[in-house]
């Protein structure tokens, strides 16, 4: 998977896994890296599937209806993609946490859903619920902040509710965020998780 990976000052941070929203490529989201740990080093992941000529992590039918099947061809992928890049890069496999926007919170999502130990825990803005019907892993000890917005059209309320629910019967201990605000990824809601994050044990 076509990526970006930078070094941080300190390996006993997380590794920030950055994941963009449709469209986007792995610069998107440096940006938020800097704001939520200057010290941590950075894994920022390009999607492989195109839509349109537009990356994205996994395709979907429609607007807010995933390809079940491609989604979770492609989590299992992302998830393999995150054994070799530990091997190759020497980082912790057991300390990642993924910042994920759109369509990349949704394939953070999905790792949660599917792998207990993939990611240690997760920053999703505007996430939706990306499957529904069947067992989560025990996710005691992960740590999950949402971001959403009161007012998206791409990502209702319920899906965050749902979501934030769904993730804590499986005992993640998760935190929303609200904003008065549509789909966009807000600076309000960038540092609430920088905050969220350097409030982590």
């Amino acid at each position: 998977m076509k990526h970006i990976y930078k070094q941080g000052t300190d390996s006993k941070k997380p590794v920030l896994l950055l994941l963009h929203g449709t469209g986007g490529s792995e610069q998107d989201l440096l940006p938020l890296a800097e704001i939520v740990d200057k010290e941590a080093s950075v894994l920022s992941v390009q999607g492989n599937v195109s839509e349109n000529g537009m990356p994205r992590f996994f395709k979907r039918l429609a607007e807010g209806v995933f390809d079940e099947e491609d989604l979770i061809f492609r989590t299992n992928e992302l998830n393999a993609f995150l054994d070799e890049v530990a091997t190759k890069y020497e980082f912790d496999r057991q300390n990642i946490i993924a910042i994920g926007y759109s369509n990349g919170a949704n394939i953070a999502a999905s790792l949660l859903f599917h792998f207990k130990h993939a990611i240690k825990g997760a920053i999703l803005h505007h996430p939706m619920v990306p499957r529904r019907g069947i067992s989560l892993p025990d996710l005691t000890g992960t740590h999950v902040f949402i971001t959403a917005g009161k007012n998206d059209p791409i990502c209702p309320q319920q899906e965050s509710v749902d979501l934030q629910q769904l993730l804590e019967d499986a005992k993640a201990t998760v935190n929303i965020h609200w904003e008065n605000q549509g789909h966009q990824l807000t600076m309000g809601e960038v540092e609430a998780a920088a905050k969220w994050y350097r409030e982590l044990k």
